[in-house]
């Protein structure tokens, strides 16, 4: 479940140092369930499962279950090993305000590849 991420990701020293400088609220949906992430200097402050009302959020990592799946698996297979993999396949979008997405990219992939190996959202 995505409710891990605040253990896998702060006990990562690494990963935390890399997200030092970024703080923001994101969405991650998987089919049809949505997680908010909370991020507060690169720790996870909270994981809270949808649905949501009216939820604000800086930008969304939007992509099915099955790709999710694919993605989460301990070794993925050819075009799931990245969220850029994701988005080429059709199986991941993105959507609102792209700029801390991208200017913390290097973060985001290491938070949802934290949950590799770990079962995902299963």
């Amino acid at each position: 479940m995505l409710e891990r991420l605040p253990d896998l990701v702060n006990g990562n020293a690494a990963l935390v140092r890399r997200g030092r400088h970024f703080s923001t609220t994101f969405l991650v949906e998987v089919g049809s369930h949505g997680w908010l992430v909370q991020v507060r200097e690169g720790r996870i402050d909270s994981v809270e499962r949808g649905p949501f009302r009216m939820a604000s959020w800086s930008f969304a990592l939007r992509g099915t279950a099955e790709g999710w799946a694919k993605f989460w698996q301990p070794v993925p297979p050819p075009y799931y090993q990245d969220i850029f993999g994701l988005l080429r396949q059709g199986e991941l979008r993105f959507e609102g305000d792209l700029l801390p997405l991208w200017a913390n990219m290097l973060y985001v992939k290491g938070v949802m590849g934290a949950l590799r190996g770990n079962g995902g959202a299963s």
